[in-house]
């Protein structure tokens, strides 16, 4: 494994940034050398691809396929990160939103499209990351990014929580997506729950957690 290197499937638990994931099984694979192939953020769950050894070369090759999460996402109120990981700054009346009205302008955002990526995010600005720069309350400018999203299911039983399943293109944000929706529908949105749970062929039902894999990798390695 060392010299040709492998692709891990791995389940990325809440709470565990992906490169937590990374440093762990560094230690486990005899040449040190490996990198994920696509963040995934820390209030986020699923699928996470890990490239070792060799491996590490095809990483570009997973970041371009597309991917596919399913989540819940809250509207009427709203929070800088666009998820949880910010106190809600804002909040609105939701009596007005009808299910209709939330899957109209879902399907609005299908297809190519210009997005910008949250202020709390891994994305850079002048060489450093936009969340890094956020968190000490300085103003963010991101630039637009192309993107596709390629399906968007949503459940409004639930209103105004949103339960929901996404494939899009590799960039894309779904709490810029979230957080877009819910400007939409003047009532302002943040993202709840994510999970990956697809990229290209791969799914996380044939995923292991980080610390099965590293049982499985010490074991086979000769180190339990």
């Amino acid at each position: 494994m060392a010299s040709e290197g492998s692709v891990l499937l791995l389940d990325k638990p809440l709470g565990w940034t992906s490169f937590d994931v990374v440093k762990k099984l560094r230690w486990a694979v005899a040449d040190k050398k490996a990198g994920h192939a696509g963040t995934l953020d820390p209030l986020a769950s699923g699928l996470l691809i890990i490239c070792t050894g060799k491996k590490t070369k095809e990483i570009s090759q997973f970041q371009e396929m597309e991917k596919e999460y399913t989540g819940t996402f809250l509207l009427g109120k709203t929070t800088p990160s666009y998820d949880a990981e910010t106190e809600v700054t804002e909040e609105k009346d939701t009596s007005y939103i009808k299910p209709e009205m939330v899957e109209e302008v879902c399907k609005g955002f299908l297809g190519h499209q210009e997005q910008i990526p949250p202020a709390y995010s891994a994305a850079m600005v002048n060489g450093k990351r936009a969340y890094s720069l956020s968190r000490k309350g300085k103003e963010v400018i991101l630039e637009p990014r192309s993107i596709i999203i390629y399906e968007f299911d949503t459940d409004c039983s639930t209103l105004p929580f949103i339960q929901f399943r996404v494939v899009c293109s590799k960039g894309t944000y779904i709490r810029s997506l979230v957080h877009d929706i819910g400007q939409k529908l003047g009532c302002g949105a943040y993202l709840t729950e994510l999970r990956r749970t697809r990229i290209g062929k791969y799914k996380v039902e044939d995923a292991k957690t980080p610390l099965l894999m590293l049982e499985e990798l010490k074991a086979h390695a000769g180190l339990s």
